[in-house]
Parts: structure tokens; C-alpha cells; sequence
């Protein structure tokens, strides 16, 4: 190899965290002996919380594709055939509420959200379908372009091939996680596998010990020798064990039971469980509250929590969404005229009184109308011939086009203008030192139509 090759050389080809050594690196066993896979962290309550609340709220959001028309406003693209897809129906087998739960969920499991994009012989999209991101492998090419390899099963739809299928990039709607190279995700399980470990060692410890009875293991002590310790052993937990904990033992011949194993407020066992359900929702960014730890909550407390759950956890995850989406369904001319985005006002909706106080100010000031209002609100519109699209300002609630003290009489005199009119008036020939006995202001007054 050269030198210049060896300084000069093209970028890695991206590596899947599902796949090869990076699986095993990433999933698998955990520093408290327990396994971990998207599987056995779903079996954790805390995890599927999450993983539910997560997939949940970015499935039940409101999703539009809008145009720009001429005025630089947005309108609903309805009558364009991706529209239909992504709000009603991606395939004839899903709605949009389950086609988005399911991408949601292999995005926070796997990292990685993949979909196989049908299209006719236009180019237009046509349906989209779902894949398992355990069976993907991101690859380049020989020329450092970049394809899917997918593992077809039996359970897949008939849209391709059995065995291993190559997808282009054009085919694929890939919706990545963090990761370090930008192109494939990784894990937020596998990254946090400890925590979640120590989490189902804590589950098992105490499953274990509840089906004991709540009875710690112990030594059995004999003063002699014992020629046949199994068979003591299995008399001992027959008969003292699980269903028959806590009966009342005979020991004979010098026989001592000496308890060993340490109880579960030794070890801290509800302090454990309580920190490691706390340690998962820090994982997924959810508020301790939205998965049933009230112990430090209030109303003031969880409406800002709230709130911020909509900005710092559901928003990063909207524009992965949104920015994938327009990349990979919208051609090279619509890109400059479409978008998709997502409608989360539903839920940074105050309670009835602050809508209401927000409402009037937007009222009074002009920039919204009755319709405006009523259509957040989900109320029918009032008619455009009845005031409904009108923008009214505070001062008697005139139109904003006659805003003002004449409305629709042209514009007001400045005093300045009416002073100078008096200065020419009384520079007129004849009228000087002549004195008719008339009040200055009061003919002012005449011509202000007294105002004042």
C-alpha cells in the first residue's frame, strides 16, 4: 500500500449495531450475570413504559403533508398520494396509528427504524412496509454507494423474495437513532444494558425469594457426620421450602438451622427496584411521573414536566421523523414545495382557562380570528359572510382596515397643518389689526368639526 493511500483513503463502510461483532459487543450479557435483548428488556415493566408511552405518543400525533402556495403560507397537500399513506394508510394490512407505533418501537429498541418504500411506475409511493431492523445489514458497494441487505422470513410480505434481498437506497425509508457515524443507530438498550441487568437481577431476587415464602436459605448443622447430605438437603426443602415455609421444624439429634442469605431490607431491595425504575426513565428521557413514581410530584411540577417532555424528549425524535421522511419519499422537485410535519399543539394545550386567556389576547391584538379559534378547538366554523375569517383589533373590536378615529374618512389633520391655515387666513390684505371678535381656537374648533 502507498503512502498516499494510506493517508488518503474513503470513508468506513457504516456497521450495524445488530449485526456481527457489534452484536455482542452491544447486546448480551451484563456485568450482573443477566442477559440483555430488546426482548428481555420489554419483559421489565419500566421499559415497556417507556417504550409504550415513546411509541404511543409519536403514533397518536397528527400527521400532514403540507404545500407552500404563493403567499409563502402553508396549506394540506390532500389531494397528493403521499398524504394518504402517511395519515391514513402506509398498506392495505396497517393504519397510520400502528405503521408508526411499530417503526417508533424498533427505534427505541434497536435503534434503527427501516421500511420498504413500494412505488409505481411513476416513481410515486405506493405503500410501505415494516422491517425488522435484527435482520438488516447496512453495507456500501464497490462504487461507496450504500444498500440494504435484508433477511426475508416467513412472516414478511410477499413483497420480495425469499433468502437475502439487496435494497437500494431509493427503496428504504431508514429512520436512524444516535449513533457515531450519522448514517446507523445504536441502541438505547444495548447502550444502558447494565443498568437494565441489574434491573432484571433485581426483579428475579426477589421473585426467588417471595417464592421461598419469604424464607432466607441457611446451613443445617449436625454434630456427627452426615453419611448422606443430599438426601438431608431435599427432606429439608420438601418439607420446609416454597408452599411449606414458615411450618414449624423438629430437628433432631443436635441438628442447628443457621439462616445465611440476606434479607431483603439488607440488601436494600425496594431502594434498588425504586432507583433502577428511576435509572430507565433517565434512559428514555420520560418523566418519572408518566411511568408512576409520584413520590416527588405536584400539579405545578408535573405541567412543566409535561411540557418539557414535548421539547427535550418527543421533538428530537419528531424531526428524525420528519427530516427522514422528506429525504426519502419526496422526489428532487418536491422537496422545494412539500413537507411533512407533525402537529403537536394537542399537546401543549393548557388547562381551559389559560386557552381561553391566550385565545382573547390573540383576539384583541389581530392575529387570530374566530375561525382561527374555533378550528383549534375543534368547533365549527362560523361563515365567512358573518364575520367568522375577520381579524379584529381592540378599540370598540372595528375592523383592522378601519382602525383609526375617522373610519373610512380619510386621514386627520395634523395641528401643524391646521396652524398654518390660520397663519395664511390672517395675512390676508385688509385683515390686519381688524379684530371681528371671533375666537381663534373656536374657528379651529369649525374646521376640526370640534373635537375637542
Amino acid at each position: 500500500m502507498s503512502i498516499l493511500s494510506g493517508l488518503f483513503h474513503s470513508r468506513d463502510k457504516p456497521k450495524d449495531s445488530t449485526n456481527g461483532s457489534s452484536y455482542r459487543f452491544l447486546f448480551g450479557g451484563s456485568t450482573s450475570g443477566n442477559r440483555v435483548t430488546e426482548h428481555s428488556a420489554m419483559q421489565m415493566t419500566a421499559v415497556y413504559a417507556c417504550v409504550r408511552i415513546l411509541s404511543e405518543a409519536i403514533a397518536g400525533l397528527p400527521l400532514h403533508l403540507y404545500r407552500y402556495t404563493e403567499t409563502d403560507s402553508k396549506e394540506k397537500a390532500i389531494k397528493h398520494p403521499l398524504y394518504f399513506l402517511l395519515h391514513d394508510e402506509p398498506n392495505p394490512e396497517m393504519t397510520s396509528f400502528v405503521f408508526r407505533e411499530t417503526l417508533m418501537t424498533h427505534l427505541l429498541l434497536w435503534g434503527n427504524a427501516y421500511a420498504q418504500i413500494i412505488r409505481n411506475g411513476k416513481g410515486e409511493v405506493v405503500g410501505l412496509y415494516p422491517l425488522m431492523p435484527n435482520r438488516m445489514t447496512v453495507d456500501r458497494d464497490e462504487k461507496g454507494q450504500i444498500y440494504y441487505q435484508y433477511q426475508v422470513s416467513d412472516s414478511d410480505a410477499p413483497t420480495m423474495k425469499d433468502g437475502t434481498v439487496n435494497l437500494k437506497k431509493e427503496d428504504v425509508l431508514h429512520i436512524p437513532g444516535l449513533g457515531f457515524d450519522g448514517l446507523v443507530g445504536y441502541s438505547p438498550i444495548a447502550m444502558a444494558k447494565n443498568a437494565i441487568g441489574l434491573s432484571i437481577a433485581t426483579e428475579e431476587y426477589g421473585a426467588k425469594f417471595f417464592a421461598n415464602g419469604a424464607t432466607p436459605g441457611g446451613i443445617l448443622e449436625y454434630p456427627g457426620t452426615v453419611k448422606d447430605p443430599d438426601r438431608v438437603r431435599d427432606s429439608w426443602n420438601k418439607g420446609f421450602s416454597g408452599r411449606n415455609s414458615h411450618k414449624v421444624a423438629i430437628l433432631e439429634e443436635g441438628m442447628k438451622y443457621t439462616p445465611i442469605s440476606i434479607s431483603p431490607n439488607e440488601a436494600q431491595f425496594l431502594e434498588t427496584r425504586k432507583f433502577q425504575i428511576d435509572e430507565i426513565a433517565r434512559i428514555f428521557r420520560v418523566p418519572p411521573h408518566m411511568v408512576g413514581d409520584l413520590e416527588k410530584s405536584s400539579f405545578s411540577n408535573i405541567e412543566q414536566q409535561s411540557l418539557e417532555f414535548v421539547k427535550y424528549t418527543l421533538e428530537p425524535w419528531l424531526m428524525r421523523w420528519e427530516q427522514s421522511i422528506n429525504r426519502a419519499l419526496l422526489s428532487a422537485n418536491e422537496k422545494s414545495t412539500y413537507f411533512v410535519k407533525f402537529n403537536v399543539d394537542g399537546l401543549l394545550r393548557g388547562d381551559y382557562q389559560s386557552r381561553m386567556n391566550g385565545y382573547a389576547t390573540a383576539r384583541q391584538n389581530g392575529w387570530m380570528s374566530a375561525n382561527d379559534i374555533r378550528e383549534l378547538e375543534n368547533l365549527d366554523l362560523i361563515p365567512k359572510e358573518d364575520g367568522g375569517d375577520l381579524y379584529l383589533i381592540n378599540g370598540n373590536m372595528t375592523k383592522l382596515a378601519d382602525a383609526g378615529i375617522f373610519a373610512g374618512g380619510g386621514k386627520e389633520k395634523s395641528d401643524e397643518e391646521v396652524l398654518e391655515v390660520e397663519e395664511r387666513d390672517g395675512d390676508k390684505p385688509g385683515n390686519e389689526g381688524t379684530d371681528t371678535g371671533e375666537d381663534t381656537v373656536s374657528k379651529r374648533d369649525n374646521r376640526r368639526g370640534k373635537l375637542v
